[in-house]
């Protein structure tokens, strides 16, 4: 049988096309055919059946936000149609964007399209900060989107100019609050200087930006043998949490689950391993992605919000969890893991939704 293997291109039109997720994604074909694979762009009308709604994580009430839509390729799709709570309708421009009023009265905001959908947490109305430069991540993804938050963007998301070493980065989306980026594919990895830009001031941040990679299967894989794929950092020598999930469980699978978290060696040579092994000839993916700083006190907004969704026999549940995570935000992992079982078992809804939002600010 032979293996062959195809990574798919890195190359993006930068910024009216937004790729993502390129090198973090492997595609092997274990399909006895002497053709290479290959992942090719999605046709235009993808886009309408399976997106990706990007939001700012934090927005303000009362206040002007900007949310995008990423299609099935990746790309940011027009004309994609976007319900924010039970009565506000959008539709995405040629950018693949749409600005919307945050509503005021409640804690989250929901957004769904096209069979998908996303929280974001709602703040008052309040005065920034002066004294609080933007917050950014101390390690973010050259592939992946990436959020800052510090209180001083403005509306629209392009007013809001980011770079990366001097090389302008990509905003999805904003709030007055929160930004959502995606760095320039010609940033390289390592310690960087981040700036800010826009009507209200400039600020600089330290990060790091990193790329990760995997090695090809070792041993090859072959239908009912164990193999094992190796994960290596590109511009940090910090250990990192990294979040790898199998894309197609029916062909692989992963030693502990089709979610792995795995912490990488660090050092000069940072990597990790995850334990595969292939379970019948076809095509399959995975994708890893840096997993940010848990985030308790967002953790139990979010669940404070699902409390009055939740079945009756969940209630208490998500209440102690809540007040769990106030007092004692240190001892999230068995939260964690709790909300994985319980938003596995929970049929698609704004219940699940939010119990989702919840999981992964704590992962």
């Amino acid at each position: 049988m032979r293996h062959t293997l195809a990574m798919p291109s890195a190359s993006r039109k930068f910024p009216q096309k937004v790729k993502a997720v390129a090198l973090t994604l492997l595609v092997i074909c274990l399909c006895g055919s002497t053709r290479p694979s290959s992942m090719r762009a999605q046709s235009a009308a993808s886009t309408t059946w399976a997106v990706s709604i990007v939001l700012p994580p934090k927005l303000v009430a009362g206040a002007p936000a900007t949310l995008a839509v990423l299609g099935v390729d990746g790309r940011l799709a027009e004309g994609i149609t976007v319900t924010i709570g039970d009565a506000l309708r959008l539709k995405t421009d040629k950018t693949g964007r749409a600005t919307f009023t945050t509503p005021s009265g409640s804690p989250v905001v929901i957004a769904n399209g096209s069979g998908n959908s996303v929280a974001a947490l709602v703040d008052a109305a309040q005065l920034p900060d002066e004294k609080q430069g933007a917050l950014v991540p101390p390690v973010v993804s050259l592939l992946d989107q990436f959020s800052i938050c510090g209180g001083r963007f403005v509306d629209p998301a392009d007013a809001n100019h980011v770079a990366i070493n001097g090389e302008r980065a990509f905003v999805l989306a904003a709030s007055p609050e929160c930004i959502v980026v995606l760095a320039n594919p010609r940033a390289l990895p390592g310690p960087a200087k981040l700036t800010v830009e826009n009507s209200s001031g400039e600020w600089e941040a330290q990060t790091t930006p990193v790329s990760l990679h995997f090695d090809p299967p070792i041993p090859a894989l072959v239908p009912g043998k164990k193999s094992k794929l190796a994960l290596h950092v590109q511009g940090s020598d910090q250990q990192l949490y990294i979040l790898v999930e199998n894309r197609t469980p029916g062909v692989l699978r992963f030693a502990r689950g089709d979610t792995q978290n795995l912490l990488t060696s660090g050092g000069a040579e940072n990597s990790g391993e995850v334990g595969v092994e292939a379970m019948s000839t076809g095509d399959f993916s995975f994708r890893a992605r840096i997993l940010p700083v848990p985030d308790p006190a967002s953790a139990r907004r979010y669940l404070l919000a699902a409390q009055p969704m939740a079945p009756k026999e969940w209630k208490s549940r998500i209440n102690g969890y809540a007040r769990d995570l106030e007092h004692h935000p240190q001892d999230s992992a068995k939260i964690l893991r709790d909300l994985q079982i319980m938003a596995a078992t929970t049929i698609a809804g704004d219940f699940k939704t939010l119990l989702e939002a919840a999981r992964a600010a704590l992962q």
